[in-house]
């Protein structure tokens, strides 16, 4: 059975790619904060929460806030469950790990219940200002069929993102503006899930986040879903997030990232393919699987694999079980979207 193709897309465009009365001002947004959830996935993070979610919800105390807590262990969640009962904040525990989509399906779907139609979906470790994530939802407010992101900064102010493409002849990722050039065969645009900015009703006719690749890549397969349904991705450089990149998957005190980083990073890339791609396109990416697992790798730098090959064992198994993922696809007997499919 052929994949599911991706449309065609059109370029994402930049905020200013329509006309001015588009433009996303602070002062729109300020009367929908009111209408406005953020939904943010955690696990185990009660001290990332404390830190940033807290610095977030007090810049905009008319907003909603809803937690999902992954971490099933008493232990974990207690700290989250006490810190969102002294904040006010709605908390989901699923009692299970449900992963990132999974998670934020669930987060929104608490929101909806509490009669709000505009969304933050922000990761732990992002914080945004009141001015930035009203620009956010005066854009999505006013294009119901966008899915609007800001640019990402880390906390030292360099640019970790700010619109990105999927290079489909190796599934290699990049900013348009690189100077280094695509391989031949086009490219699809993605917007990163560390902070994304929609109407529920645009969340409701993508379907969703697919909860089976669990952590990572499921912000590419979301931003194509909201393109299938019609949708726009927005990079709107008028708002602004800070995100530390890495800060719930980092090794403390390193540089090398964890073995969960490289593992969905690895699986996942070819679950994608498998769920999107034409076959030749498939056959594309599995055969650049090596060369792609090194590169994902060697993002945790050389070092690491002085004291360790954990990171290379992880690497095989990731495109072991991608590969398997990729046939159940082609079978046709893979679990459905709203089943999570943790390693």
């Amino acid at each position: 059975m052929a994949p599911d193709p991706a449309p065609a897309p059109a370029p994402p465009g930049r905020d200013d790619a329509r006309p001015d009365a588009w433009a996303s001002t602070a002062g729109d947004g300020e009367a929908l904060l009111g209408r406005t959830a953020v939904v943010v996935v955690s696990y185990g993070s009660a001290e990332l929460l404390d830190r940033n979610l807290t610095e977030v919800a007090r810049a905009v105390p008319e907003a909603l806030v809803v937690v999902v807590e992954n971490d099933p262990e008493p232990a974990s969640t207690a700290p989250t469950a006490e810190l969102c009962r002294r904040q006010g904040w709605v908390l989901e525990q699923p009692g299970t790990n449900t992963g990132f989509g999974g998670g934020m399906n669930l987060g929104v779907a608490r929101a909806r219940a509490r009669g709000r139609d505009l969304l933050v979906l922000l990761n732990p470790d992002a914080v945004i200002a009141r001015a930035d994530l009203a620009r956010l939802v005066a854009r999505a407010a006013a294009e119901p069929t966008a899915l609007v992101a800001p640019v990402l900064r880390s906390s030292r102010g360099t640019v970790v993102a700010d619109r990105a493409v999927v290079c489909l002849a190796d599934g290699s990722m990049r900013s348009p503006r690189s100077s280094r050039p695509a391989p031949p065969g086009g490219t699809r645009p993605w917007l990163s899930g560390a902070c994304l900015a929609l109407s529920t009703s645009l969340f409701e006719a993508a379907g969703g986040f697919d909860a089976r690749y669990f952590l990572y890549w499921e912000d590419v397969d979301f931003s194509w879903r909201v393109l299938r349904a019609g949708g726009r991705l927005v990079p709107l450089s008028q708002a602004c997030a800070v995100h530390d990149e890495g800060g719930t998957h980092n090794e403390a005190g390193a540089r090398a990232k964890s073995l969960t980083y490289y593992y969905y990073n690895i699986r996942n890339r070819l679950l994608l393919a498998a769920l999107w791609l034409e076959p030749a396109e498939q056959r594309r990416w599995v055969a650049s699987s090596v060369g792609a697992a090194r590169e994902v790798v060697l993002r945790g730098g050389r070092r690491q694999l002085l004291g360790s090959f954990a990171p290379v064992r992880t690497a095989v198994a990731a495109t072991r079980d991608g590969l398997r993922l990729a046939r159940q696809v082609r079978r046709g007997t893979l679990p459905g979207p709203d089943v999570p499919l943790p390693r």
